[in-house]
């Protein structure tokens, strides 16, 4: 088998099984969610009919109603007693939105409701976003050392540790540890300071925005008289970085994990060692031509080989 042909084969068995995947899902949240919506579908029908029956308004007239009201709460602003107190566009508020805007965790409980505000996001989403990726990837860059190649080098240089027992029990301790300190606890206090948030309610909602998938369902800091909300704003926003920088460490450090055991080898992807020798490249050469060579050897990047990393585990 020619290595073309089997390439091939393979991303066309990823594909369906990323096809098969997607199905899966769709099957099981049908199953689950199902059922959930048609009945609260029913309990808002009844509720609307006994609306109806108790009242002088007509149906008609009640739709009209209900639709701008929901129109209105899909920005953020509700018809409640009590519940718009705050402003969604103070500083710490839209400070909140122009964070998940530029991270991409785009919770949607918040959006801009004017034509200017929503051009003004295009034009601050094309130049943050890549900003911010290139921001985190330099923090991610210099974290690997400290994190990453440092306990490596001191597993196996110092305790003599076997490399494969070292590189494995590392990312498992480092797993652990972001589970810990970015999910679990997070969840203890988010949940404590949430009066409606259960503890699942708020793992759940450290794991949607860590992940950047920001399904908007649980937002921080939206409830009725909310203590000190400019402060809590600012923290959310300092632990969504904090938390996104440490959930790209983790999937460097298990890119680098997969290059040990020859994984990214066969799936013919580029091993984490390469990018790492790319961002080394210098993006503009310094120094002239006719510049010595002792000149040019103090800007010459650092050899990948003196380091330690996975792929020197296992020469």
């Amino acid at each position: 088998m020619s290595p073309l042909f089997r390439t091939c084969m393979l991303l066309a068995g990823f594909v369906l099984f990323y096809i098969a995947y997607l199905l899966l899902g769709a099957l099981v949240f049908s199953y689950i969610e199902g059922p959930v919506e048609e009945q609260l579908r029913t309990d808002l029908t009844s509720l609307k009919q006994q609306f109806l029956n108790q009242s002088c308004v007509n149906s008609s007239q009640l739709d009209d109603f209900l639709e701008k009201v929901l129109k209105a709460n899909k920005y953020g602003v509700s018809v409640l007693r009590n519940a718009t107190t705050h402003s969604n566009w103070d500083l710490a508020s839209s400070l909140f939105f122009a964070n998940t805007l530029v991270t991409t965790v785009g919770y949607g409980h918040t959006t801009p409701l004017s034509d200017a505000g929503k051009a003004f996001s295009i034009i601050y989403a094309l130049v943050g976003v890549p900003f911010t990726m290139l921001v985190l990837a330099a923090c991610v860059h210099r974290l690997m050392h400290l994190l990453t190649y440092g306990p490596l080098g001191v597993l196996q240089q110092r305790a003599g540790v076997p490399p494969r027992l070292a590189s494995t029990g590392h990312f498992a301790l480092l797993l652990l540890l972001v589970v810990l300190c970015f999910f679990a606890v997070p969840a203890l206090i988010f949940s404590a300071i949430e009066d409606n948030w259960s503890f699942l309610d708020a793992f759940y909602f450290c794991f949607i925005s860590l992940c950047t998938i920001g399904l908007g369902d649980f937002v921080p800091g939206e409830q009725q008289m909310q203590q000190n909300r400019a402060l809590y704003k600012i923290s959310v926003m300092v632990y969504l970085f904090v938390g996104l920088m440490v959930m790209f460490l983790v999937l460097r450090t298990f890119h680098k994990l997969a290059d040990l055991y020859g994984l990214t080898a066969f799936l013919h992807l580029p091993s984490c060692d390469e990018d790492l020798a790319e961002d080394k490249e210098p993006i503009v050469e310094e120094g002239r031509e006719d510049d010595p060579p002792e000149s040019k050897a103090v800007t010459k990047p650092l050899d990948p080989s003196s380091q330690v990393s996975y792929n020197s585990i296992s020469r």
